[in-house]
């Protein structure tokens, strides 16, 4: 008699389209959901503004999340929407679950940066610590997952956006670079923290033949 392995599953065409289909969805919910969030802001006099960030004040840590998704104008916001549009598609494609727990981490690491290091008396706002988050995670994940594709889409990645880098230092007033920054480096701690898991290689079984 003979063992066999079953061969490896491979996910089918429309598999992959469905998961395309809901990252765009999810991302184009999160981008109106800014806008949405603009819009009341401005409406209600800019009540919103008061869920920033203000540095080393106890009662602040928890905007630390709600400041992710305001912004100052719309300008601000229009500039973070298609870079966010974009990388978080790229990011979701992985799975919903994994891009959830992704993006929660860099959210909460760029906050607390801006917390613990921003100017004292500042408020901050944005989904620019995000927008980094998700370039540095797209960047290192496919070293860390060692899948060629996730490679490829990390060099466009930095092709495309490589000079949103220069953000990271403290060259522009009134920018918070301290968001950009911890944003960046809590995106390549969520590629780690959140990689992908590799099955161990299961050991040879030998094949036998006879009565």
């Amino acid at each position: 008699m003979a063992y066999a392995h079953p061969a490896p599953q491979r996910s089918s065409p429309s598999a992959g389209r469905r998961r395309a289909m809901t990252a765009a969805f999810v991302m184009v919910a999160w981008v109106a959901l800014l806008w949405v969030l603009e819009v009341i802001d401005v409406a209600s006099g800019h009540a919103l503004d008061a869920y920033g960030i203000t540095p080393r004040v106890p009662g602040e840590l928890w905007d630390v999340v709600p400041a992710a998704f305001l912004h100052f104008g719309f300008d601000h916001v229009a500039t973070n929407s298609v870079p966010l549009l974009v990388l978080g598609f790229l990011a979701a494609l992985s799975g919903l679950r994994r891009f959830g727990a992704v993006v929660a981490l860099i959210v909460v690491f760029s906050g607390l940066g801006v917390w613990f290091f921003a100017p004292a008396h500042s408020l901050t706002a944005g989904a620019s610590g995000v927008v980094f988050g998700l370039f540095g995670y797209l960047l290192v994940r496919g070293f860390v997952d060692r899948r060629a594709v996730d490679v490829l889409i990390g060099v466009l990645v930095l092709a495309v956006y490589g000079s949103i880098l220069w953000g990271v230092l403290p060259t522009a007033a009134g920018v918070s670079w301290q968001g950009h920054l911890f944003g960046l480096v809590g995106g390549v701690l969520a590629a780690i923290v959140f990689r992908r898991r590799r099955p161990d290689t299961p050991a040879s079984v030998p094949t036998y033949t006879g009565p």
